[in-house]
C-alpha cells in the first residue's frame, strides 16, 4: 500500500479550512507571519507553498522577506513586533538562517503561543510532559498518516532512524504517549547493526538525511515504512529509503515525493488555526 501523504493533508487542510470558517464567522480571522531572510532558492520554494497553502484555507498570509545581511539585532526586533501583533497566530522563520545569525535565540523569541512549527523549547518541554501544546509538523504529520491509513501503533515496535530535535526526537515523544502506546527505538549514524535493528520493527521511521540509507536488508516482511527523507541527488529528490528495494517486502510505505512532506504544510496551518481557537477561547 501507498500511503500517500498528499491524500491526507487535503483532509487536513479541508478540516483547517472549516474551522477557520468557524471563527471567522465569530468575527475571528487567523493569520500565519513568515520569515525569509536571505536568498536561498529551496526556503523561498518551500516558504511559497506554505503561503498558498495558508491562503487557500483562509489563513491570512503576513510575509516578511529580509536581506541576508540583515543584523540579527533587526530580525529579533522584527519577531517581538509580530509576538505583539494580534492579527498574527502563527509565526513561522524558515530555517536553515544564513551563516553568522543565532537561528536557537531567534526561535527562542518566539511567543510560544504563535509557534506554528512547534519547536519552541517551551512547546518540545510540554510534549516532554505530556501536557497539551503546539506540536512539531513533521513528526505531528506522520501520526496523522498511520491514522489516516488504520495503521495501529499501539503495542508496536517502531524504529526511528534519526535523532535530531526536528523529527527523531520528537517522533519518539508522540509515540510514546498515552494512547498511542508504541515501543520506541532510536537508531542513529553510531548504532551497532542498524540494519539488525531496524528487522525488528513493525514500523519504521526514516528520517536521517542519508539517500537510500535503508535497503532491503532492513525491512521484514509486512513491515510499514516512513520515509521523512527528502535528498537532492542527480537522479532528483529521493528518500532515506530505497524505495524500489524495499517496496515488494513491505505491506506500506510513504512516496518521496509525495508523502510526508505535504503533510508538514498541512499541519503548519493545523497548528495556526489551533492557536487561533485558543486565542479565541481566552486561552
Amino acid at each position: 500500500m501507498i500511503l500517500d501523504g498528499k491524500a491526507v493533508a487535503e483532509t487536513v487542510k479541508a478540516d483547517v479550512a472549516t474551522r477557520v470558517a468557524a471563527l471567522n464567522q465569530r468575527g475571528v480571522s487567523v493569520g500565519l507571519a513568515t520569515v525569509l531572510v536571505g536568498d536561498d532558492p529551496a526556503s523561498h520554494v518551500y516558504v511559497r507553498s506554505k503561503r498558498r497553502t495558508a491562503e487557500a484555507t483562509g489563513i491570512n498570509s503576513f510575509h516578511h522577506e529580509l536581506p541576508a545581511n540583515t543584523p540579527q539585532r533587526d530580525i529579533e526586533a522584527l519577531i517581538e513586533q509580530l509576538n505583539a501583533d494580534p492579527a498574527v497566530d502563527g509565526i513561522l522563520v524558515q530555517l536553515p538562517l544564513p551563516h553568522g545569525l543565532d537561528s536557537d535565540r531567534i526561535t527562542e523569541l518566539i511567543d510560544p503561543s504563535k509557534d506554528a512549527d512547534g519547536l519552541h523549547p517551551f512547546n518540545l518541554g510540554l510534549l516532554v510532559l505530556g501536557r497539551d501544546g503546539l506540536t512539531p509538523c513533521t513528526p505531528t504529520g506522520v501520526l496523522r498518516i498511520l491514522e489516516h491509513y488504520g495503521i495501529e501503533i499501539s503495542g508496536k515496535n517502531v524504529v526511528i532512524v534519526g535523532r535530531s530535535f526536528l523529527v527523531g526526537r520528537p517522533q519518539a515523544l508522540l509515540m510514546i504517549q498515552k494512547g498511542a502506546d508504541a515501543t520506541v527505538t532510536i537508531a542513529h549514524s553510531r548504532t551497532n547493526d542498524l540494519a539488525a535493528v531496524c528487522r525488528g520493527a513493525d514500523i519504521i521511521v526514516a528520517a536521517v538525511g542519508v539517500p537510500k540509507l535503508i535497503g532491503a536488508g532492513h525491512v521484514s516482511p509486512g513491515a510499514v515504512v516512513i520515509d521523512v527523507g527528502i535528498n537532492r541527488t542527480d537522479d532528483g529528490l529521493v528518500g532515506d529509503v530505497d524505495f524500489d528495494a524495499v517496496q515488494d517486502i513491505v505491506s506500506a510505505i510513504t512516496p518521496v515525493p509525495g508523502g510526508v512532506g505535504p503533510m508538514t504544510v498541512a499541519m503548519l496551518m493545523h497548528n495556526t488555526v489551533t492557536a487561533a481557537e485558543w486565542r479565541a477561547a481566552g486561552g
